[in-house]
């Protein structure tokens, strides 16, 4: 059996790469090949394309890079063409994920798309493409299956990847202790983890904002996860003349020893929160952006924490005046004990609301029966 699978971010890389694992512990002659990042090499797939030149977000962003974007397009249909895959797996990243759906329905390639695309928060008109274009769609929030049966489509529940990932790091590796800050450079001091996201354009936008407030806390220290695929070098600019140390590939160990964090939206909202860590999150995007996309969104919260408890469980700081509002939370989370045990309890809660872990293998499982099922 030969897949094609594509991921174009750093948490898809994570999630496909377990997949395939999972994958090829049901069919060990299973062949991948496709377009992701380092986890799904070490998985064993092969990768025509890293995620790193293809990570492009934001209307003026995706403008100013439509060249290397078409070309990616492309390549990825030429590759798709002479692979000649059975199926293709596409892994959340939309855009670029239901154009190349569009192309495989038109050669009769089955299509699973795994981890939805945000379309309950903005372009909603998208539900219609997806129900046309993907043979199964795989979702991983808990009201996602809700919403999509409103749209009579039927979609597979799985539980969240995150959960797998973090299960696997707590009962496989030693809890990181003082070895975590010898190793790393760091001091005896607790910990507030700075998390400012895995591209170029987040981090650009929302680490200075993060970085403005680390003086006010002389006795925490402040720690960036270091995105992987950032260069090192990238963030020495930011950090040159302060105390604020980086990490780099240690994301979960560094979560495990945090007391508090700073998020830039995305994934690591709700990794922090199953690390049970108390964390304030923003996010900011051009100016541009911002003022053309923001009519067209309709949530009523941004973080996956509150979107999944659908209530205000974090503070979420968006575009404007970041840095002060960020020290007000940080101080409600550092020197409030109910607040910061209020927001514990709701963690607790969002734990069992996720599920079990276990997700990537009941989604391999799924698709590999419906593949069987395919080709009888």
């Amino acid at each position: 059996m030969k897949i094609f699978i594509i991921a174009g971010e750093a948490s898809g890389d994570l999630h496909a790469g377990n997949l395939i694992r999972q994958f090829k512990t049901i069919d060990s002659s299973a062949q991948f090949k496709g377009f992701g990042g380092d986890k799904m090499t070490e998985a064993g797939a092969e990768i025509t394309l890293h995620y790193r030149q293809m990570a492009y977000m934001g209307v003026w962003e995706v403008v100013m890079n439509l060249k290397k974007i078409n070309f990616n397009f492309e390549l990825c249909k030429k590759n798709i063409l002479d692979y000649k895959p059975d199926a293709i797996i596409l892994v959340d990243y939309a855009g670029f994920n239901l154009r190349m759906a569009s192309f495989a329905k038109k050669l009769g390639i089955r299509t699973f798309f795994y981890i939805s695309p945000k379309v309950w928060a903005w372009k909603k008109s998208r539900v219609k493409k997806i129900k046309a274009l993907i043979d199964q769609l795989y979702v991983i929030l808990p009201f996602e299956k809700e919403f999509y049966k409103q749209h009579n489509y039927e979609v597979e529940y799985v539980g969240n990847p995150i959960n797998d990932a973090i299960w696997d790091f707590k009962n496989t590796h030693n809890q990181p202790g003082s070895d975590f800050l010898k190793n790393n450079n760091l001091e005896d001091k607790p910990i507030i983890a700075l998390l400012s996201g895995s591209r170029k354009q987040e981090i650009n936008l929302c680490l200075p904002q993060m970085l403005k407030v680390t003086e006010n806390y002389p006795e925490y220290q402040f720690v960036i996860a270091g995105a992987p695929s950032i260069p090192k070098e990238y963030y020495q600019p930011f950090i040159q003349g302060t105390n604020v140390k980086i990490v780099y590939n240690q994301t979960y160990p560094l979560l495990s020893k945090a007391y508090a964090a700073v998020v830039t939206s995305g994934t690591a909202t709700l990794e922090t929160a199953l690390f049970k860590v108390p964390q304030v999150v923003i996010y900011k995007t051009s100016t541009l952006t911002f003022i053309i996309a923001r009519p067209f969104v309709w949530i009523k919260y941004f973080s996956l924490v509150n979107l999944i408890m659908d209530q205000e469980v974090v503070k979420e700081l968006l575009q404007f005046s970041l840095a002060k509002r960020i020290k007000k939370e940080l101080d409600r989370i550092l020197y409030d004990k109910d607040y910061f045990q209020k927001m514990h309890e709701n963690y607790n809660i969002l734990e069992k609301r996720i599920g079990n872990a276990g997700t990537s293998k009941r989604t391999a499982e799924h698709m590999y029966n419906l593949l069987m099922n395919f080709n009888k």
